[in-house]
């Protein structure tokens, strides 16, 4: 191939730093909910991502997460975080901007912030719960309408 047939890079993204912002986990019920049940839990999950702008081309990106267990219809466990990222993305136009800081960015943070999760709830005596992996991308997709009212906030 030539120079001039060449296709052109995908823009690097730089990550200048990855950190819990805040983190709760709540086991209210202790110890009566950890007596042995007949059913199963109910798990609930909800995710956020919210992006503000740093300094030229440097944003934080916060992914959010939510997840809660319930047992008997009793609160079982309720951990909540938001783990950030500051994100170096050079200049591109605004739509794949938004692309890369509502799904690239959630991608690279979303291993750290499951392995917090997991190990809380293991580490408050649960049994171990695997986080599924998040398709950010279909995320972005589905929820494109909705962006231009979440990017750009805290």
């Amino acid at each position: 191939m030539t120079e001039a047939n060449t296709p052109p890079s995908p823009p690097q993204i730089g990550i200048s730093a990855q950190y819990i912002k805040d983190f709760s986990f709540e086991n209210p019920n202790a110890p009566q909910i950890f007596a042995p049940s007949q059913k199963a839990p109910e798990l609930n999950m909800g995710v956020n991502i919210k992006t503000r702008t740093l300094a030229d081309n440097t944003y934080e990106v916060l992914l959010m997460m939510k997840l809660e267990s319930k047992l008997d219809g009793n609160v079982a466990f309720i951990g909540e975080l938001s783990y950030g990222g500051v994100f170096t993305v050079p200049f591109m136009p605004e739509d794949a901007l938004k692309f890369i800081l509502m799904a690239e960015a959630p991608r690279h943070l979303f291993p750290f912030a499951r392995a917090i999760l997991s190990d809380a709830i293991r580490d408050a005596g649960f049994p171990q719960i695997i986080i599924s992996p998040i398709d950010f991308v279909a995320l972005y997709q589905a929820n494109a309408g909705n962006l231009d009212a979440v990017a750009g906030t805290a």
